[in-house]
């Protein structure tokens, strides 16, 4: 059984279940990194009152800009851990839109902050697509969106602190510095939800059921050196059910990933910075369909029939840059897999390289539009929702 207690009070609920599916979501660990997040001098969008106090920030930002005085705006990660680099890099290109019809971009100083070992890396070990016969990169891809839009790139750093108006940091090499800052969105480490896992007899077994950072250890293989992990795509879950509480399932962020798909690095101050497996949008809802279909046939059948490791999964994702259907712009992006294989795939990148593909321009800003209402369609059961994908 769970114990919950009802939103807005202190009434504790209990909630016997014959299958758990664990699929909170993260916990926001803006204590990770001293000062961070709305208790400290940054602000996030990974909630929606985060997202409201970020957009009442960026606005008298503006007001500050329209009276003729300069801004600094650093958008990226707040971790050496952190995932979703994908949302800083949305934000950061709808903000330089809105700073042009503002007509203040001229004032305003935007770097792009981040733990990636390159631009485009997103925690996935990059993405690369064949264009006329030529290997196009993501960080070329991306560099020439954020070139054009004169944006300042810093890669290749973890934030350790954050005053009022620098951030703190360390790199790859093992270097310290500062970025100054006047405005600053940085999204936070993501961790499992702190949850106590009591046995039958009241004995702690929350290391049979979550890693240390919380998150919830399924099918996978775990404790491989990465160059090993690398090599064996079937490390990655398939069922994504605990191996030992059978009945208990984990999906999108809240499962524990076997490791990083991106070469983890190390500083010479013993500093980890790398951008983490990401786990949320289209993936999260593959896994979620996955382990509906397989509680499914559990009741019915009594064995599970489905199955997709992320080493064998597809995902699109498409970054707006400026929500506007007649001058708006997104970068869509498509890779097979989301962790490469290259049994599967022997080429240099572990990837399909007819499926992988990247792109620029107003279609993107439609298709954005149209999975924003079918996504939302879907959410609420609407007519037809089933044969809308994830």
């Amino acid at each position: 059984f769970v114990m919950a207690e009802e939103d807005g009070t202190n009434n504790e609920k209990k909630l016997e279940y014959d299958y758990l599916v664990i699929a909170t979501g993260p916990k926001l660990n803006f204590d990770g990194t001293k000062g961070l997040g709305p208790k400290g001098h940054t602000y996030s969008i990974c909630t929606l009152d985060h997202a409201v106090a970020s957009r009442d920030k960026y606005l008298e930002t503006v007001a500050k800009m329209k009276k003729g005085e300069k801004q600094k705006i650093v958008i990226g990660t707040g971790h050496p851990g952190a995932t979703c680099q994908g949302a800083a890099l949305e934000y950061i290109t709808n903000i330089h839109k809105d700073l042009i019809k503002q007509g203040v971009r001229d004032k305003a100083e935007m770097i792009y902050f981040s733990n990636e070992r390159a631009l485009g890396d997103f925690g996935v070990r990059g993405i690369h697509v064949k264009h006329k016969n030529e290997i196009v990169t993501s960080e070329e891809f991306i560099g020439a969106v954020f070139k054009e839009n004169n944006f300042d790139v810093q890669v290749q750093r973890g934030a350790k602190e954050v005053n009022e108006k620098q951030i703190h940091w360390e790199d790859f090499d093992g270097n310290y510095g500062e970025t100054d800052y006047d405005f600053a969105m940085l999204v936070p480490q993501f961790l499992g939800q702190p949850f106590i896992y009591v046995g039958k007899n009241g004995e702690d077994i929350t290391s049979k059921i979550a890693n240390p950072a919380g998150f919830i250890l399924v099918d996978g293989i775990y404790g491989l050196p990465w160059d090993t992990l690398a090599d064996n795509p079937d490390a990655w879950p398939a069922v994504y059910q605990n191996r030992n509480y059978k009945n208990i399932f984990a999906g999108g962020i809240a499962f524990a990933p076997p490791g990083p798909i991106s070469k983890p690095h190390t500083t010479p101050n013993g500093t980890a910075i790398t951008a983490a497996p990401p786990r949320t949008g289209m993936v999260s809802g593959i896994i979620g369909r996955i382990i509906a279909k397989n509680i499914i046939d559990l009741v019915k059948r009594g064995q599970m029939t489905h199955h997709e490791r992320m080493s064998d999964m597809a995902a699109a994702c498409i970054a707006s840059m400026g929500d506007s259907l007649w001058d708006g712009s997104a970068a869509t992006i498509m890779m097979y897999p989301v962790v490469p294989d290259s049994r599967k795939f022997p080429n240099d990148y572990g990837r399909d390289m007819f499926v992988t593909h990247m792109e620029m321009g107003l279609a993107g800003a439609w298709m954005k539009r149209m999975i924003h209402t079918t996504f939302m369609h879907k959410l609420r059961a609407r007519v037809g929702w089933k044969v809308i994908p994830e």
